[in-house]
């Protein structure tokens, strides 16, 4: 079996380390072994891959804040497929978020001004440091896929006035269209092709204190198949629409933006704050030429201790990958000590990024989302095909893909209390048992 590659996790001390099959050795023969097969005659959606976004917060801190050499180490681990974790997917915000160190559009005036013909749009914001980056980040994996969602319009298109709260202005849906296709040929004209956007982040929720919108369905539907598709088609531009972006606990809002503007949406994005994953399941089976794709999850401080935060991004992600999504994008690249830098008033942050930048001593730390991403990015590699994979036993969660090289990955995570041992059973190999600990992670990459 020397063709097989072993990433071990232990969900403690030991992250992401390589290990040969006899390092994972059978526990006594009382251990409960369970059987997990592959069968790559039923295959499923092709991965895009997986990622994190680089909010204004986050490019900052790896732009302004470090060393150029820690910098260009820290995106080659991120990006790089061989030397680091081959990060293969961006979903950026289009403007200020929650973290972001001031409020910002791309078109900002004083009160009382307006600019339908968007004369004065301009990315200039993003080509401080977040361009830089995304630049940065295609030279080391050409594959990545980019992806924007915007917290907000400028604050004159809302019935608020700001870019906290309100909803969009009818009068505004085609200028807000444009806004996005302005967007779009900006980012191209630095060699960054957007591969999909969204309409709004979190459409059902207004946060009081940072950019958001509420955007209903028949109004998300509206502007999607009458304004924003046009605007592309008129354009000439191919980037994909995906409705929705938002939790798993209301799926009938993305139904009905699917049966009511079908041709003119690609697909669905989804965030785990609420709900099971089995949504995009359910909502696939209503819509199987739609994409799924999971656009944000972040972990944080309310998971206290190590092991649970592991276990919740491992446990999750793989059911967001056998709930055919084709991306598993986490949030922030980048949060500082404080789990910030986020916008004026916005209060404590308890969030995670992918790694931890110190802004007192510049200290880069790798954190654990980085290490549980590993799992999937690093040998499920993009234009993947998921493979149907079984498991007898139902704490330990798998997930597996063929490669375009052929080659198989398989991520195993064992969900239960008890160490076990696993009869892994792969196409044309003969069978071998490992033993796998409790709460820990195993990717095995076979290549033929």
């Amino acid at each position: 079996m020397n063709n097989i590659t072993i990433y071990h996790s232990n969900g403690a001390e030991e992250l992401f380390v390589e290990k040969s099959i006899d390092q994972l050795a059978p526990y006594a023969s009382a251990a409960k072994k369970v059987t997990v097969s592959i069968n790559e005659q039923m295959t499923y959606q092709e991965i895009d891959g997986f990622g994190a976004s680089f909010t204004d917060s986050s490019a900052y801190l790896m732009n302004q804040v470090l060393e150029k050499e820690q910098r260009q180490q820290a995106m080659k681990m991120l990006f790089d497929p061989v030397e680091g974790i081959g990060l293969s997917v961006l979903r950026n915000p289009m403007g200020a978020s929650d973290y972001a160190r001031d409020f910002y559009s791309y078109n900002d005036l004083l009160e009382g001004e307006t600019d339908v013909a968007l004369s004065q749009f301009t990315i200039a914001h993003d080509e401080q440091d977040i361009v830089p980056l995304v630049q940065e980040a295609l030279s080391l994996n050409p594959d990545i896929k980019l992806m924007a969602s915007p917290w907000s319009p400028p604050a004159w298109m809302k019935t608020s006035g700001s870019m906290i709260g309100g909803e969009l202005k009818k009068e505004y849906y085609l200028t807000y269209a444009n806004y996005f296709v302005k967007y779009i040929q900006a980012y191209a004209k630095h060699g960054l092709p957007m591969y999909a956007v969204t309409p709004q982040n979190e459409a059902l929720y207004s946060p009081g204190h940072y950019p958001g919108m509420i955007m209903l369905p028949e109004a998300q539907s509206e502007f999607i198949k009458h304004y924003l598709k046009p605007a592309f088609v008129e354009h000439g531009i191919s980037t994909k629409i995906l409705c929705y972006d938002h939790n798993w606990d209301e799926p009938n809002y993305p139904l009905h933006v699917l049966e009511t503007a079908n041709d003119a949406v690609d697909g669905v994005a989804w965030h785990w704050y609420g709900g099971p994953p089995s949504a995009q399941s359910d909502v696939f089976h209503k819509f199987p030429m739609k994409e799924v794709h999971f656009t944000e999850g972040s972990g944080g401080e309310w998971i206290p201790a190590f092991e649970p935060a592991f276990s919740n991004v491992m446990r999750t992600g793989i059911e967001i990958i056998r709930n055919y999504s084709k991306s598993l994008v986490l949030w922030n690249m980048a949060l500082d000590e404080h789990n910030g830098p986020f916008v004026p008033g916005f209060g404590t942050s308890t969030c995670r990024g992918i790694v931890q930048v110190n802004q007192q001593t510049k200290e880069l730390t790798y954190t654990l989302d980085y290490y549980a991403l590993a799992h999937f990015s690093k040998c499920i590699r993009p234009k993947a095909v998921r493979l149907e994979t079984e498991s007898t036993n139902e704490h330990i969660r798998t997930v597996s893909v063929r490669n375009i090289d052929n080659s198989i990955a398989l991520v195993l995570f064992n969900d239960s209390e008890l160490n076990c041992n696993a009869s892994i059973v792969l196409p044309s190999e003969d069978a071998f048992v490992i033993g796998i600990e409790a709460k820990s992670a195993i990717t095995l990459h076979w290549k033929r």
